[in-house]
């Protein structure tokens, strides 16, 4: 029986993430992605990679964004547009339960799209350029409870298709071994 993960798209590609955080939390993230990965070829553990939907949308010169600002009609439907294949694929792995084993998703907490428990929040808009109080802004970014718009999307689908007892857990540098666990 072949097991499969869902994941992330960064999870697999860090390049299409956008950097914000400080040396010592991209080397964090960095470390337990890699474990990750490693434990997941060391398992034989198929991983099927989600799309960017930031990526999709902005390319790779996009600033930092921040749920808020993903929380609307157009991001939301562009999520499931990109994601409806997936679910496709999903349904199909499931239909053969004598050859596949979907052991679930995994997203990356703290971003605006991916996040499963934690997102980022803030009150960001419009043109940064000559705008006073700029850094007032930028303070207002934080870490919440709450899933990113992607996730938030992918669980209402997985929940329309009836498919919502499938485990959707994070890669999570503050509590690593909630992503190791469905691995085992």
């Amino acid at each position: 029986m072949k097991n499969i993960v869902f994941v992330a798209h960064c999870i697999l590609n860090t390049a299409s993430k956008v950097d914000m955080y400080t040396q010592n939390e991209i080397d964090r993230e960095e470390a337990l992605r890699k474990q990750f990965v490693r434990k997941s070829l060391e398992n034989s553990i198929q991983l099927i990679q989600l799309p960017c939907p930031e990526f999709t949308l902005y390319g790779c010169r996009r600033w930092g964004h921040v749920s808020n600002q993903f929380d609307n009609v157009f991001f939301r439907n562009h999520c499931k547009v990109i994601l409806a294949p997936l679910i496709d694929q999903l349904k199909e792995y499931l239909s053969d339960p004598e050859r596949f084993q979907v052991l679930g998703f995994v997203g990356i907490d703290g971003s605006p799209s991916c996040g499963v428990d934690y997102t980022c929040y803030g009150e960001w808009f419009g043109s940064f350029e000559g705008r006073e109080n700029l850094d007032q802004t930028l303070k207002t970014a934080s870490l919440g409870k709450g899933s990113g718009v992607m996730m938030s999307v992918l669980k209402q689908m997985l929940n329309d298709a009836g498919l919502d007892n499938l485990p959707v857990t994070a890669l999570f540098a503050d509590e690593p071994q909630k992503c190791l666990n469905l691995l085992d």
